[in-house]
């Protein structure tokens, strides 16, 4: 090898190494196995060969190590004396015994042994590039990357990171955003993982922490540190919410990242494809900040349950909706950015939940109108309650002694009691009404079934003239058993244009002409309800049983 061709090989080293980012020394370890490796195919496995670099000559030496024996045994790791001074005249008697270097001849090798050796270079290279790039990027777990998207493999997107390949999973890929070959990639590196194939860096843009990293090269103030992100929750494409914290009482977090005319938050939102961002202040009072959680609907009343980490949300009417957002959003992302399950509800539901609440436990004899609104804010909501409170719990709130306790909770089960049957009768009442609902509605089927129209039988009313039929079909009225359900005769007045006696004798007529039809099938059949009308009327039951009649709170007790 000429003096030529080893600075060229020392100049190879420093190119590679710098082109792929590996140190010499692993490029030199790489050279010296591919010397060796090619050194065995001729010389076999048992021989001792090492093979070593000369940095100053520039070269790699492969050295056939045997010891020198009178009677050989071994040819792989043994030799005479005389042939060992062929190969190194320079040799003296006295070496019989000892372990002797010879240089290899590279020459010797042949095509095959180069060829290998040519691979396994190209092989130690491509494993040190992957293990570079592998500790390259393992520490920027967590970090935003730019890339450029190359191909699309089985839905993922493989994106170009310049000295590496990167691949976007279709889990981590925002709903309906179109990404196309060639387009400028901004991601959160979700995890980093050393299969065998090398490194694979796993992207995401779905991940909360993206919009997190975006504002932070957003917001001076953040990078700084003077404006902390708490937390963050997201639907990705649609919506996210950040909560912002500043640490110098100077600074506005939510102005800092909304900046002069929205210039900040707008680049966010336009590197997430027009995604909605709410930007909340962060407050160590949890109320307050799931207030500021579900911006921008207004809170009026917040009730507070630590034992099971759960806020009742009270709003106006009209806010309810933007309270809970389209199809619960506004609410799912601010449970997820507090940490606490929230249930929202209007004023009006919750005044209406107070009047029940008033109606049952107001009727515990002995309780005055202020031990109801004490039991009431301590969360009781009917008589049943106080029954099942713990004796040392009631003894403690205000108006309540371990004396009382006794005599309040037998008055409340009375209540129970009373209540129940109030209940019963009314399960009762429901199902007779289904009853008969039910068996008008099979009179009218069999008349039918029996060739006898709606239309026929509303004409053969008594009273309803040819001209009157016309007036009611305009008004909607199609059967008998339309006039016998009209509970509001003034609509036969004010739609239909009858007079205010006319309309009455017509209902009377048509109730009297559905009980006869009723009362005549009833005797034809002689048959109880079948399973699926019984079925019916249970669910009739069941939809008005829970119905205790409303007591509104006294007069001036707080609500």
């Amino acid at each position: 090898m000429d003096v030529a061709e080893k600075l060229d090989l020392k100049q190879v080293l420093e190119q590679v190494g710098k082109e792929k980012n590996i140190d010499k020394q692993v490029l030199i370890d790489a050279l010296q196995a591919a010397m060796l490796t090619a050194a065995r195919k001729k010389y076999g496995l048992t021989a001792d060969l090492e093979a070593r670099y000369d940095e100053e000559l520039g070269v790699v030496t492969v050295y056939e190590f045997k010891r020198v024996v009178n009677d050989v045994s071994n040819h792989s790791i043994e030799i005479t004396l005389e042939d060992a001074k062929k190969k190194d005249p320079s040799l003296t008697d006295d070496v019989i015994g000892e372990e002797v270097g010879f240089v290899v001849d590279d020459a010797d090798f042949g095509r095959i042994a180069a060829q290998t050796a040519k691979q396994v270079i190209i092989q130690r290279v491509r494993e040190a590039e992957r293990s570079t790039i592998f500790g390259e990027y393992k520490d920027r777990k967590g970090e935003l990357v730019t890339g450029i998207v190359r191909r699309f493999e089985r839905g993922n997107v493989i994106v170009d990171l310049g000295r590496a390949e990167a691949v976007l999973p279709m889990r981590e890929q925002t709903p309906r955003e179109n990404i196309r070959s060639g387009d400028r990639v901004v991601a959160y590196v979700l995890d980093v993982l050393e299969i065998a194939r090398g490194p694979q860096i796993v992207l995401s843009r779905t991940h909360p922490n993206l919009v997190v990293k975006l504002f932070e090269q957003e917001v001076p103030e953040i990078a700084e540190g003077i404006v902390t992100v708490e937390a963050a929750a997201r639907e990705a494409g649609v919506r996210t919410k950040i909560a912002v914290r500043s640490h110098d009482s100077d600074v506005d977090p939510v102005g800092a990242c909304v900046g002069m005319k929205g210039s900040r938050v707008q680049a966010v939102v336009q590197e997430l494809r027009g995604e909605k961002i709410d930007i909340v202040p962060w407050d160590e009072d949890d109320a307050r900040f799931v207030c500021n959680a579900l911006s921008p609907a207004e809170v009026t009343r917040v009730l507070v349950d630590e034992e099971n980490h759960t806020m009742q949300i009270v709003v106006p009417d009209d806010q309810l909706s933007l309270a809970i957002g389209r199809r619960g959003q506004n609410v799912r992302l601010a449970a997820q950015l507090t940490g606490w399950k929230i249930d929202i509800t209007s004023e009006t539901k919750v005044a209406e939940e107070k009047q029940v609440a008033w109606a049952s436990l107001s009727r515990i004899e002995g309780v005055s109108d202020i031990v109801v609104q004490t039991l009431y804010n301590h969360g009781f909501r009917k008589a049943g309650d106080v029954v099942d409170a713990d004796d040392e719990y009631l003894a403690g709130l205000p108006g309540f002694s371990a004396d009382a306790v006794p005599r309040i909770k037998q008055a409340a089960k009375a209540v129970v009691k009373t209540e129940a049957g109030e209940k019963q009768a009314l399960r009762d009442s429901a199902r007779e009404d289904a009853r008969v609902l039910l068996t008008i509605e099979r009179a009218a089927h069999e008349a039918r079934l029996a060739g006898k129209s709606d239309e026929a039988r509303l004409g053969e009313v008594d009273g309803i003239k040819p001209y009157v039929l016309g007036r009611l079909k305009e008004a909607l009225y199609t059967s008998p058993e339309d006039l016998f359900f009209e509970d509001d005769v003034e609509r036969l007045v004010n739609v239909a244009g009858f007079s205010p006696g006319k309309a009455r004798q017509i209902k009377f007529a048509a109730g009297e002409a559905v009980v006869a039809l009723t009362n005549g099938a009833a005797k034809q059949n002689e048959k109880p309800l079948s399973e699926p009308e019984l079925r019916d009327a249970q669910a009739y039951d069941e939809l008005n049983a829970n119905q205790p009649a409303a007591v509104a709170p006294a007069e001036g007790a707080e609500a």
